[in-house]
C-alpha cells in the first residue's frame, strides 16, 4: 500500500501538481478564488480526482496550517538512506546543515531557499530542532517534496564524514573576519547555518573550515536566519554559475 501525506496551500499544491505527485485534491466547498479555480482545472487536466469537502474537514487534515481551502494527498516519496548516497556522482555537491533551527517558519523558508539554490541534501539534527510539520511544508512551498532531507543524531560526526570526503565546510557567523563574498564557494561545499538566537553551536563552529560573515550596512548586526541562509546559498549558486565569467546584469522594465 502506498504511504500518503497531506499538504495544503495553493503554492505548495501547485508545486506538487507540477511534479506529478498528487493523488487526490480536496477543495473546501465554500472557498472561491481565481487561483483555486485554476488549480482545480490543472488537477482535472492531469486526471487527478477532485473532491469538494466541508472546510472543517480540511482543517482537520491540516491543523494549524494556512491551507487556503485546498489540500492534496500525495505519495510519500522514498529517498536515499544517507546524505552520502544522495550526492553520489555529483562532482561539486552543495549541502546545507541547519543547526538547531527551532522556528517552523524559519525552517520552511530555509528549505525553500535550499531547493531554489539547487542544494543536493539538507541535514537537520534529531533534537533541539523543529520537526518537518505541515506548517513547515506550507512555508517551504513544495521544497520538502524535492529536497533530500536527513535527520541525524550527531551533526559533528556527519560534518567530519563530509570533510573526509573532500567537502569544505563554511559556517555563517556574524563576527567572522572573512567576508562571504571573498570566499571560494565553487568547491564541494557544506554550508552551516545556526540557531536563531545562539548561532552555530561551539563544537560545530570549531569544526568549520571557514567562518564567514555577510557584509551589512553600518548599524545592522544580524539578519533573520532564513534570510542569511538564502544569501549564503545564492552566493554559492552565483559563483558556480558564473565562475570565470562576467556576471550578467538583468534589467526589468515596468
Amino acid at each position: 500500500m502506498k504511504r500518503e501525506k497531506i499538504s495544503g496551500g495553493i503554492h505548495t499544491v501547485q508545486q506538487l501538481l507540477a511534479d506529478g505527485h498528487v493523488l487526490r485534491l480536496y477543495v473546501a466547498d465554500n472557498k472561491k478564488s481565481k487561483n483555486l479555480t485554476a488549480l482545480v482545472g490543472e488537477a482535472q487536466a492531469r486526471g487527478v480526482p477532485v473532491e469538494a469537502v466541508a472546510l472543517y474537514e480540511i482543517e482537520m487534515m491540516l491543523p494549524g496550517v494556512r491551507h487556503q481551502g485546498v489540500a492534496a494527498a500525495s505519495e510519500a516519496r522514498g529517498q536515499a538512506a544517507d546524505w552520502a548516497d544522495a550526492i553520489a556522482g555529483v562532482e561539486k555537491p552543495l549541502l546545507l546543515v541547519l543547526d538547531s533551527i527551532q522556528d517552523p517558519h524559519n525552517l520552511g523558508a530555509c528549505l525553500r531557499s535550499a531547493a531554489a539554490a539547487g542544494v543536493h541534501a539538507v541535514l537537520i539534527p534529531n533534537s533541539r530542532a523543529a520537526d518537518v510539520t505541515p506548517v513547515v511544508e506550507k512555508v517551504a512551498c513544495g521544497a520538502t517534496e524535492i529536497l533530500p532531507l536527513f535527520r541525524v543524531s550527531n551533526l559533528r560526526r556527519e560534518v567530519e564524514r563530509m570533510q573526509r570526503q573532500g567537502i569544505w565546510v563554511v559556517g555563517g557567523a556574524g563576527g567572522a573576519a572573512q567576508s562571504l563574498y571573498a570566499t571560494d564557494l565553487t568547491v564541494p561545499l557544506a554550508v552551516i547555518v545556526g540557531n536563531e538566537g545562539e548561532g552555530i553551536r561551539h563544537g560545530l563552529r570549531e569544526q568549520c573550515d571557514f567562518l564567514v560573515q555577510i557584509p551589512m550596512a553600518e548599524g545592522m548586526e544580524s539578519l533573520n536566519v532564513s534570510v542569511a541562509c538564502g544569501v549564503m546559498l545564492f552566493e554559492a549558486r552565483r559563483q558556480r554559475l558564473f565562475s570565470g565569467k562576467p556576471t550578467p546584469v538583468f534589467v526589468a522594465f515596468c
